[in-house]
């Protein structure tokens, strides 16, 4: 545990094998996914694999469909998680999470348009999201990883495209995003700021301390 200033405190986060895997941003359900494989399946082909099918899908006009037929992208897309636990050291593997981001921005926005929800709650939606990757980069180049719980509570691309479907499926589009937009912007905000508060003045100094957890 570290001391910050105001007498925060944060757990200084191991470094990962990988920093990729940092920038994934898997919910429960990816990683759960990826346990069962135990790192043995390559991740970019199924992450292509499921963004070429979900690309189709909201090409075709599935985004604005009701009912369960709204589900087809984001389910397309969890071909992309049993990949969340291989160690992404690959040459290419790099490119997973650009086209997780990628995809999961396009459905979203796809599925806001397509149902008339205001372009004001779209944009705030989105700005949670892009404000969490964002900080993650920053961070992971500050060597002040986000702790492992973060990416679960924010539910993770999985989670989030599959709240966006929901909301689809009932007919309650508006509403979903404006729940979601304000728990993600609560959630990424109050940690973001807590953790850098709390985090040691220089990046090998948070370094060394991640390594001695």
């Amino acid at each position: 545990m570290t001391e910050g200033a105001g007498m925060i405190s944060v757990h200084m986060t191991p470094v990962p094998r990988s920093s990729v895997v940092a920038y994934r941003d898997d919910g429960a359900l990816s990683r759960a996914m990826g346990v069962l494989v135990a790192g043995q399946l390559p991740p970019l082909p199924p992450a292509v694999a499921g963004a070429f099918v979900t690309g189709v899908l909201l090409l075709v006009g599935v985004a604005g469909s009701d009912g369960l037929a709204v589900f087809g992208p984001a389910v397309a897309l969890l071909l992309a998680g049993p990949g969340s636990s291989h160690r992404h050291d690959g040459r290419l593997d790099w490119m997973v999470p650009p086209i997780l981001r990628l995809t999961e921005y396009g459905l979203i926005a796809c599925v806001g348009f397509a149902h008339g929800v205001p372009p004001l709650l779209i944009f705030a939606l989105l700005g949670a999201i892009v404000f969490h990757h964002y900080d993650t980069v920053y961070r992971v180049r500050q060597h002040v990883y986000p702790p492992s719980w973060l990416p679960v509570a924010g539910l993770g691309w999985d989670g989030r495209m599959l709240a966006v479907a929901i909301g689809g499926a009932v007919d309650l589009v508006t509403a979903m995003f404006a729940l979601l937009g304000l728990y993600l912007w609560g959630l990424f905000c109050w940690e973001s700021l807590t953790c850098w508060l709390a985090a040691p003045r220089s990046g090998v100094e948070a370094a060394d301390l991640g390594a001695g957890d």
